[in-house]
């Protein structure tokens, strides 16, 4: 808002019933209302059990389990037999969700503007055993007093950047945080009119390898759909096209052949294929959800941990990458007081 942006409060889709195409709204209240139960049952886990998968919450052979799965992928980027239930516990979710009209990045990017960013020279090694830190790059060497380290999980636990002296407790709290897959695909739609603004549709409700569908995001012409976990990652191993083909053939199946005519695909971002992320947003493996306290530690006051994966409440999320940067940095801050 300081930047003069346009904010829109419209509640989202996924708090408000969708359209009735293949999902009558009988059915989705009862969806909802199981939906609502499992998130019962994984916050009921008690602070001295055993963590477990979030599946283990599933109601056996529930008629919905399917569906809330997918939703569950939407959500982590993982399926639910790879969730911690503690960590899926701990996720504090405001309700709040309202939406930047010019779009997230342009804001995140004016946020930065100006700042001396270096493109195009990667990290490769940071040495912490001299008196400075000496930070190799694709292009040189840096020395500073300090450093924050926000690289993705993936990239820390197979150690794409390096620590001499080692820091396998690093590297093995980032192994425990993989990250998921949550793949958009925008689709452009003729004659848009036709369907309520921020509406929606599942493709399918009998089964988790299934995209979501938003129509007139804003109000414009077009579908963003979104994909989850392993459909996500099955769409990447095919290609680009594959996603556009997957979306067509289950709206298809919702609104008849001809619809595959009116939409054509505009853009997408394949996370998981992308070497600087290799994956969307993290998820603490069952038995793991420790790892983001031991991964967002100071090492020696010098080395400070911030991302979504250091958060303990709002992993997944921009702004939790955001506060865990500003809590790294006044820690560092208050370190070179000392």
């Amino acid at each position: 808002m300081a930047q003069g942006r346009t904010i829109d409060k419209t509640p989202p889709p996924w708090r408000r019933l969708s359209t009735p195409i293949g999902f009558p709204l009988a059915k989705q209240t009862e969806f909802f209302e199981a939906l609502e139960h499992f998130f019962q049952r994984v916050d009921s886990l008690a602070q001295d059990a055993p963590d477990v998968a979030a599946a283990t919450f599933l109601e056996p052979r529930g008629r919905w389990n399917g569906l809330i799965g997918a939703v569950g992928s939407y959500a982590s980027g993982a399926d639910l037999e790879r969730v911690s239930a503690r960590d899926f516990q701990r996720y504090d979710d405001s309700g709040v969700n309202w939406r930047v009209v010019d779009g997230y990045g342009v804001v995140v990017a004016a946020h930065g503007e100006g700042l001396p960013v270096v493109l195009g020279s990667p990290a490769r090694r940071i040495d912490h055993g001299g008196r400075r830190l000496r930070v190799e790059m694709g292009e040189g060497t840096l020395t500073a007093e300090a450093a924050i380290i926000t690289l993705p999980s993936a990239l820390l636990a197979d150690e794409t950047l390096s620590f001499d002296p080692p820091l396998p407790q690093k590297v093995d709290a980032a192994a425990g945080l993989p990250l998921g897959l949550a793949d958009k695909l925008f689709l452009s739609l003729s004659d848009a009119h036709e369907f309520d603004r921020e509406s929606r549709l599942f493709g399918r409700t009998d089964r988790r390898e299934t995209g979501v569908y938003q129509f007139r995001p804003f109000g414009r012409p077009q579908i963003e759909a979104y994909f989850g976990a392993a459909l996500a990652a099955e769409l990447e191993a095919a290609g680009e096209a594959a996603f556009a083909e997957f979306a067509v053939a289950e709206l298809a199946g919702l609104l008849g052949n001809d619809f595959a005519r009116r939409v054509k695909p505009l853009a997408l971002h394949r996370w998981g294929s992308d070497p600087f992320a290799r994956g969307s947003y993290s998820h603490a493996l069952p038995g793991r959800a420790e790892c983001r306290a031991v991964l967002a530690a100071a090492v020696d006051e010098r080395l400070f941990f911030a991302g979504e994966a250091c958060s303990a409440h709002d992993f997944s999320t921009a702004h939790g990458a955001y506060l865990t940067g500003v809590a790294a940095a006044e820690q560092a801050i208050a370190a070179r007081r000392r």
